[in-house]
């Protein structure tokens, strides 16, 4: 019997909530940025230190319940399909996010923060749905697709917490919340199952802990390479997260605003890349050169980062570090051809376990690296050590992708 072809536009819409999904998931954690460390600060009656350690406490906590769910989540939804899943996610996350906005201790609100840990993980199973919905040729367009909705999300998240926030501190909570349960009936109303039940396979502990979820990628030597690949890229890019801002207020003194504007420009052209350069890109020259031309980006754009000496030449690297984008997608559409279709989550959730160590391990790596570079009781001074360090990680990934990549031929 032939096989019964999803109608596209059914696949549209599913492509489309996919990435809305995305989109309301890192706008929703975006919103409350600016808003959580005021909120422990109340809570701790205004001790700079005390909160301090609670915002670092709040973070890790978060990274490991990231690392321990996304395995099990994306098992789960090899077994129970992607769909009720994805929905589930949505709604608990909603849920979530009430329970935060009306948190009357910092035990409240910490147990919040866990639980959302929990429910981010399923952006896992939001790869697998792509990874199912595609043809292995439109593959990393549709990660890019996802890597898009990350972009938009971070730069208008902040922005809006900000502004939410300043009105009322509980407000980007409450709007957070509305947004994941109007997701939620969206997504009743327009996403199919991409998952069929014979292809589905039983749950197993072994598989789903984050240990055993990681031996899937030494399951096939390649296999293993790519997700190297793919870990070096997610630790390199905790260096945006995590000493960016510092960087740019005392290399530059931009105030709050000048960064804001630098985030929507770095959104912008992401946006661009991830959205509309993939596709064509990896359809013409295939996804072994993307790989490389997007590592090969991301050291020149690392690097411009760092050389850069004034705030006006750092906005020239911006659109270079974009580019980086063609590497990631690849590398992810590399990793699912070597899984079977029954595999998929599983592969998603052993990613995120990679993004959660990257997560756990850069923040601490990158800040103590920039504070070495600009202590002043040295005699010297170089600001942009992380990004020179952010950029010889991609040199390394680059000879990793080589290494690899002969070994596919």
């Amino acid at each position: 019997m032939a096989k019964t072809k999803k109608p596209k536009n059914q696949t549209n819409h599913a492509l489309l909530f996919i990435f809305i999904t995305v989109l309301l998931d890192i706008l929703a954690l975006g919103l409350i940025i600016p808003i959580l460390p005021k909120l422990i600060l109340n809570f701790v009656g205004g001790d700079s230190m005390q909160a301090a350690q609670m915002i670092g406490l709040f973070g890790t906590v978060w990274a490991f319940m990231q690392f321990f769910a996304s395995p099990i989540i994306g098992s789960l939804s090899d077994r129970f399909g992607r769909r009720p899943i994805i929905l589930l996610s949505n709604l608990g996350t909603g849920v979530d996010y009430i329970v935060m906005a009306v948190a009357p201790t910092i035990g409240w609100l910490f147990g919040g923060r866990i639980v959302s840990g929990i429910t981010t993980s399923s952006i896992s199973t939001a790869f697998a749905y792509i990874a199912d919905s595609t043809t292995p040729q439109k593959r990393a367009a549709g990660f890019g697709l996802i890597g898009a909705a990350f972009s938009v999300g971070f730069v208008l998240g902040p922005t809006l917490g900000g502004i939410l926030g300043a009105m009322d501190p509980r407000l980007p909570f409450w709007v957070a919340a509305g947004l994941s349960i109007a997701n939620f009936f969206y997504g009743l109303l327009v996403l199919p199952e991409s998952l069929p039940k014979a292809r589905r396979v039983d749950f197993s502990w072994k598989k789903a802990n984050p240990v055993g979820s990681l031996t899937l990628l030494k399951s096939h030597k390649d296999l293993f390479g790519l997700a190297g690949i793919y870990f070096i890229n997610m630790l390199a890019h905790v260096v945006l997260s995590s000493v960016f801002v510092l960087y740019a207020l005392y290399r530059y003194q931009w105030d709050s605003k000048a960064v804001g504007y630098c985030l929507a420009v770095v959104g912008i052209c992401t946006g661009i890349v991830q959205g509309g350069l993939i596709r064509p890109f990896v359809k013409r020259f295939g996804e072994h050169r993307a790989l490389l031309v997007g590592i090969f980006f991301g050291i020149v754009g690392f690097a411009g980062f760092g050389l850069a000496p004034s705030g006006f030449l750092f906005y020239f690297a911006i659109p270079l570090l974009s580019l980086w984008g063609l590497a990631n997608a690849s590398a992810q559409s590399l990793m699912t051809k070597h899984v079977s279709h029954q595999e998929q989550g599983q592969l998603q959730g052993a990613n995120g376990s990679l993004r959660a160590i990257a997560e756990l391990i850069g923040p601490s790596l990158f800040t103590l690296v920039y504070a070495f570079s600009i202590n002043p009781s040295h005699s010297w001074q170089l600001p942009g050590a992380p990004f020179y360090l952010a950029a010889l990680l991609m040199v390394l990934n680059g000879l990793l992708a080589l290494f690899v990549l002969q070994r596919e031929r």
